[in-house]
């Protein structure tokens, strides 16, 4: 792959589970015991702000009883020693990617450790607790922070960068992801389209693994490393 010069890296909920990240959906069709509609919607919020708030508090004070796995830390060293254009996206909502030494990074889905004032729309780092409904450091109106997440009927964060990104690389990799949830679903089509090889990275075939010029099957933790290998030479 020595004709490759720029790289577009998607990564799902796949990477993150080998961290003991809870995935998005369980089998039961409930999100860590609670049905999507009451936690990931901007009604469920209106209807019952303490639920979803309280359910994020629980979410983001869980991050830090888990940590960075050798994918994580793969992409990291890729982020620090490629010499071309490199973007992972994440649909993820935790900072495993940070943690792992990524800083070419783009959250499409938003940050588990972010607030969004609804007062102000001022976006900030937050570790606390939203719902004690604290006071936004901007403007100082209480009660008015809710999760920088992107909930279902939202649109994603910086699809514009993303879709420049896409037509601009030279590969496009996904990473552990179903390739049910769109947008994120039709990149590899995006990318294919303006010429991109295409690799998917995950434990089992995606709903889009037709669309990929190459698929490889096992853990993140490593085929992640071993692709990374391969790129750094």
């Amino acid at each position: 792959m020595t004709d490759i010069q720029s790289i577009v890296v998607l990564t799902g909920a796949g990477i993150s589970a080998e961290s003991g990240v809870p995935t998005f959906r369980g089998p039961d069709g409930l999100w860590e015991g609670h049905r999507v509609e009451d936690v990931a919607t901007p009604d469920a919020y209106a209807r019952d702000p303490d639920l979803v708030l309280d359910f994020y508090d629980q979410r983001r004070a869980n991050l830090d009883r888990v940590t960075p796995n050798e994918a994580h830390e793969a992409l990291g060293r890729l982020d620090a020693e490629w010499p071309g254009e490199l973007l992972i996206v994440t649909q993820n909502v935790d900072d495993l990617h940070e943690r792992g030494g990524a800083t070419r990074l783009l959250h499409m889905h938003g940050e588990l450790k972010k607030g969004w004032c609804l007062a102000c729309d001022a976006r900030a780092p937050f570790d606390g607790t939203m719902a004690d409904r604290p006071a936004c450091a901007s403007c100082g109106t209480a009660g008015q922070i809710r999760p920088d997440i992107v909930w279902f009927g939202e649109m994603p964060y910086e699809m514009d960068r993303i879709d420049d990104a896409l037509a601009a690389c030279d590969l496009f990799v996904s990473i552990g992801t179903s390739g049910a949830v769109y947008p994120a679903a039709g990149f590899v089509q995006g990318a294919r389209h303006h010429g991109a090889r295409t690799l998917e990275l995950n434990l089992e075939p995606s709903e889009g693994s037709i669309f990929f010029h190459e698929s490889r099957m096992g853990r993140a933790g490593e085929l992640v490393p071993a692709w990374v290998d391969e790129m750094l030479g």
